[in-house]
């Protein structure tokens, strides 16, 4: 028997954007397996109908905010309504959160989230060029205006238009794995993984340093994550000093070297033990963890699950 396709709302406050709008059922649509689709993305609005896209045309709604009893997930995309929420939106949203379920929102939708009070006393992003709006419409908001999206567990929040898809694509990598969420990204033919988050966007009277970008240094990095690798190492290939290199590597990534390269090394070691059935030993010198012990605290730590867990969960073939 075919499980249940996790059932997705949009719910689409006016003016929107339709590139916004459409990027989940673009994104989550396309993650068919064995000709079984996982998602099933519906949009909503709180007055059904035609509602303005902002470029002279409408968009056709057909459900109501009755479908949030529906869904298991809601995402709010772009919306013009930054202070003036619809106060229905608001209720409906307040009440699907108290149930758990997972809330997202893409770009200015973090401010819908913010107004029904979901992200009081929480990390949240939204596109770089209305973070300070954002910061002072709501102080009780801890604002990260420099990374790509924010994942709280049942509520989270991306940047600005295309960082929608990073978003995306982390929803299918949690619900089943790196390897569905990379044919997902393949068939929009999207990268899988953004290295890098909303700075190296930002516009800036002036560059913070006039030396090269540090990709070639993370690509180098990415080739040998199963050996020791630190700031002196980086440092050296770069051939900057260690303060700088820290320094050019949160600016152009958002995270500090040790944070990006744990983060690379725990995607290597979840493609691993979704694709081999290597010891966890094996996995953890492969992916650079060093130790099955010390592979399982940071994969408890970071994703709440062991890697026999993971595996057991998202293991493919």
């Amino acid at each position: 028997m075919n499980p249940v396709p996790h059932k997705v709302a949009v719910l689409a406050l006016p003016p929107v954007k339709t590139f916004d709008l459409s990027m989940p059922s673009t994104i989550l649509g396309s993650v068919v397996v064995d000709g079984r689709a996982h998602y099933d993305v519906r949009v909503c609005a709180p007055d059904p109908g035609p509602i303005d896209a902002g470029i002279g045309v409408d968009v056709l709604v057909r459900d109501g905010l009755e479908i949030l009893d529906w869904a298991d997930t809601v995402v709010v995309p772009s919306t013009g309504q930054r202070r003036d929420a619809d106060p229905r939106a608001l209720s409906a949203l307040r009440g699907f959160a108290a149930t758990g379920r997972r809330i997202a929102s893409i770009c200015s939708g973090a401010f819908v989230l913010a107004q029904a009070g979901l992200l009081d006393g929480r990390p949240a992003t939204t596109h770089w060029g209305l973070a300070e709006e954002f910061a002072d419409a709501f102080p009780a908001v801890d604002v990260r205006p420099d990374v790509l999206f924010v994942d709280e567990g049942a509520v989270l929040t991306s940047a600005g238009a295309a960082a929608g898809i990073d978003l995306c694509l982390h929803l299918v990598r949690a619900d089943h794995g790196s390897a569905v969420a990379a044919a997902a990204a393949r068939a929009t033919v999207v990268t899988p993984v953004r290295s890098g988050g909303q700075a190296q966007f930002i516009e800036r009277p002036l560059p913070e340093d006039r030396g090269g970008s540090l990709a070639p240094t993370r690509e180098w990095a990415l080739g040998r994550l199963d050996r020791p690798l630190g700031l002196p190492e980086l440092a050296a290939h770069a051939r900057v000093s260690v303060r700088t290199l820290t320094r050019r590597f949160r600016a152009e990534t958002g995270v500090s070297p040790q944070r990006w390269l744990l983060r690379q090394r725990l995607e290597r070691a979840r493609a691993i033990l979704e694709s081999t059935t290597l010891p966890v030993d094996r996995v953890a010198r492969e992916s650079g963890m060093g130790s099955a012990e010390s592979l399982r605290v940071h994969m408890v730590r970071q994703m709440g699950v062991t890697p026999s867990g993971y595996r057991a969960g998202f293991r493919v073939g």
